[in-house]
């Protein structure tokens, strides 16, 4: 994972194990899963958005946390969130890692996201940090910490 897409999960982090998947490598798992996300946004697919979360998962946003107890639930916080970045013009979102640790089963990863309009002008900048969890040999984001 890297900036323009060989985005190296390091960032400016530490790395540390490699979780319970110790020949695949939790980088490239943790690096798919990010992957995925932003094809999410990008594509506007509340589904595959969905499917990169934990549940129960937690969103810190604006000073306040929200517990997602079902799917039903962040679904309709995603198509929410999609709805609004549609209003505001977003067409492509992209990040670059700030930060990264990986311990175990448990990761905690920085992005710096942008988001820009159809003529590449930035609509938003801003960070997020993430708490992963290991499912299996699967990655998920268990909360996000808006900035």
């Amino acid at each position: 994972m890297s900036d323009d897409n060989g985005r190296a999960l390091t960032g400016n982090g530490h790395t540390n194990g490699s979780g319970a998947d110790l020949g695949g490598g939790a980088e490239e798992l943790i690096a798919e899963l990010f992957d995925d996300y932003q094809a999410g946004f990008n594509d506007y697919e509340a589904d595959r958005i969905s499917d990169c979360f934990a549940l129960p998962v937690i969103i810190w946003q604006h000073d306040e946390g929200h517990v997602f107890n079902t799917d039903e639930e962040l679904m309709e916080n995603i198509e929410a969130l999609l709805s609004a970045l549609d209003k505001e013009g977003v067409v492509h979102s992209d990040f670059h890692v700030s930060s990264s640790h990986i311990s175990g089963n448990v990761a905690l990863i920085t992005l710096d996201w942008r988001q820009e309009n159809a003529d590449g002008e930035d609509v938003l900048e801003f960070t997020c940090h993430y708490h992963l969890v290991q499912n299996g040999s699967a990655w998920a984001i268990a909360m996000v910490v808006n900035e």
